[in-house]
């Protein structure tokens, strides 16, 4: 396409967004590879939440958390999800739709093992999206977690990651008068050959 060039140029989708994600690490204050993942429910509710994308591979974005979360329950059911990564400093945003995999092999242990001591602890004690009575109940299952499992604990067996391999990734970028740039990249499935669009703004 004539017209894609600049922050637009190159052939793999997942290089570009690797490319602005590097840029916005430089640019942005907080969380730059925060994303606002969308799932849905059993009844077809759509449901929204800030998670931090952790990997851009060759083919797929990996996000972690506690499979048996609310967002769990929905990738495992619908086995879609999207999600949009907006930075305010760059004007620029990532649009990704596609299937969920789990990421539940020695590449969620080595996150996990990067993790601060706090954090991973913080996932043996959370029993994420249940309800709470009191926030003196969970720095109790802390304690009582960092009992049980030390200074160098496992990787909880509820607790892992998420693959999405993109069917479509839209980057945008902010034009004057709002005649914004808009490249929508789209297959039928995983791994069949890409179709690249300019979409009007």
């Amino acid at each position: 396409m004539a017209d894609r060039d600049g922050k637009f140029a190159g052939d793999d989708p997942f290089e570009i967004a690797r490319t602005w994600l590097a840029e916005a690490q430089a640019a942005e204050v907080n969380d730059p590879n925060a994303i606002a993942l969308s799932t849905v429910d059993a009844g077809g509710m759509p449901n929204v939440r800030m998670v931090l994308l952790k990997d851009i591979e060759d083919d797929a974005f990996v996000f972690y958390t506690n499979y048996t979360s609310a967002k769990a329950g929905e990738l495992d059911q619908a086995g879609k999800a999207a999600f949009v990564m907006h930075w305010k400093s760059l004007h620029r945003q990532i649009r990704v739709r596609g299937v969920v995999t789990k990421e539940d092999g020695p590449k969620a242990d080595a996150y996990y093992a990067s993790r601060s001591l706090k954090s991973r602890l913080g996932a043996w004690a959370s029993d994420q999206s249940k309800p709470l009575d009191g926030r003196a109940s969970l720095m109790a299952k802390v304690a009582k977690v960092t009992a049980q499992h030390g200074t160098n604990p496992s990787r909880p067996p509820f607790w892992g990651g998420y693959r999405i391999t993109p069917t479509e990734i839209e980057f945008w970028a902010d034009g004057a008068f709002r005649l914004h740039d808009r490249f929508r990249w789209r297959r039928e499935n995983p791994g069949s050959a890409w179709e690249i669009c300019r979409l009007n703004p």
